[in-house]
């Protein structure tokens, strides 16, 4: 593989801009798996387990919490642990230093903010289902995003039975109604339009050019981000794909010309193609 790495980089090195399309395998790298019931998740949601049936961290997103105590009671502990107590991990360093020097921009589905926390200019961030790291108008009456940081932490420390108080449930500063986390699970999710016209300006800049598409952590399934990236390779002559999963590896037959297949350990590749980039 570190002959394949060696070529990846000389194509990043060649290239006029870096597009990055990331999900749920790039989170689970990150210590966040949505899917697993794994130690992580016992540890910080046994008692939601206990409660509600709930197994997963993706289940307790989507669970219809009976009171707006409880669904911020499970969100504020989601917010502490994987937005206010995030430490910029080596992934994330690896990929500053591919993208450095370079134009670039980045569509994810993941919802915990860590492009933005790791340094990446959020002008260059489409987060298409929105995230945890900001709340909104549960009813959606105006646009404006909030952090939500600060009131998470405030109910993690006085939480009980999986409640957290009622005076502590954030309301909207325009109409008074509750706030709820700026995500897709949001009956009145607030689409960001104005990183989709980011994204869209950015594809109209480097038409033509030499684009490298990185896409991490993405399955053969997913319609949001993959089919679109492999479309684009395919539309985009001069464009090069560069895909990097754990045990599964997909790219159609009419771009595999120009493209990468990257499989194995996440942080393990980075890591490798970081050092390829650093060794000239």
């Amino acid at each position: 593989m570190k002959e394949v790495m060696k070529e990846v980089i000389t194509k990043l090195k060649e290239a006029d801009a870096v597009l990055i399309g990331a999900s749920n395998g790039l989170s689970i790298s990150e210590g966040l798996h949505l899917f697993a019931e794994n130690q992580a998740f016992v540890e910080l949601f046994s008692d939601f387990r206990e409660k509600y049936g709930i197994h997963n961290i993706l289940q307790g997103m989507f669970f219809e919490y009976r009171t707006e105590e409880e669904s911020w009671a499970f969100w504020s502990r989601l917010i502490k642990r994987f937005v206010c107590e995030y430490r910029v991990t080596e992934n994330m360093e690896a990929l500053r230093k591919l993208t450095e020097g370079k134009p670039y921009f980045i569509v994810t589905s993941n919802g915990e903010g860590h492009f933005g926390a790791a340094g990446f200019d959020s002008q260059n961030i489409y987060e298409m289902e929105g995230n945890f790291v900001e709340m909104q108008c549960s009813k959606g009456c105006h646009n404006k995003l909030y952090p939500a940081d600060e009131a998470a932490e405030k109910m993690v420390a006085v939480q009980k039975d999986c409640k957290v108080p009622s005076e502590l449930i954030p309301h909207c500063p325009v109409c008074g109604r509750s706030m709820q986390v700026h995500s897709v699970v949001c009956p009145h999710f607030l689409v960001d339009h104005e990183a989709a016209e980011n994204f869209q300006a950015f594809l109209k800049r480097f038409h033509g050019k030499r684009l490298f598409i990185l896409e991490l952590g993405i399955g053969w399934r997913n319609q949001m981000i993959k089919a679109p990236l492999m479309e684009l390779c395919r539309q985009e002559k001069k464009a090069v794909y560069v895909t990097i999963n754990k045990g599964e590896i997909y790219i159609q037959n009419d771009i595999k010309e120009k493209s990468y297949g990257l499989d194995g350990d996440m942080t393990e590749i980075l890591a490798g193609l970081r050092q390829c980039m650093e060794q000239g």
